[in-house]
């Protein structure tokens, strides 16, 4: 658990994305991004996907931000 999270709570602090208005965004409760800020649980595959989105609509910058922060060491992987 935690590199979403991890990923997550960097793009919000940066960006000034605060949970609350990343989980109106995503219609969930602010509990869950909460959970997800804080590595106690991880959003699932299709999560992510709708977390970009949301994050895209609010900031292009914070949404490939996130990108990079999340997958950023697989990618650096795959090019070895």
């Amino acid at each position: 658990m935690g590199r979403a999270g991890k990923a997550l709570r960097q793009v919000l602090q940066t960006y000034g994305i605060s949970q609350n208005k990343l989980a109106v965004a995503l219609k969930v409760r602010p509990s869950v991004v909460f959970r997800w800020f804080h590595e106690q649980v991880d959003p699932n595959g299709e999560t992510i996907v709708e977390i970009v989105l949301a994050l895209k609509a609010m900031n292009p910058d914070a949404a490939e931000a996130f990108i990079r922060s999340y997958l950023g060491e697989l990618m650096q992987e795959d090019e070895l």
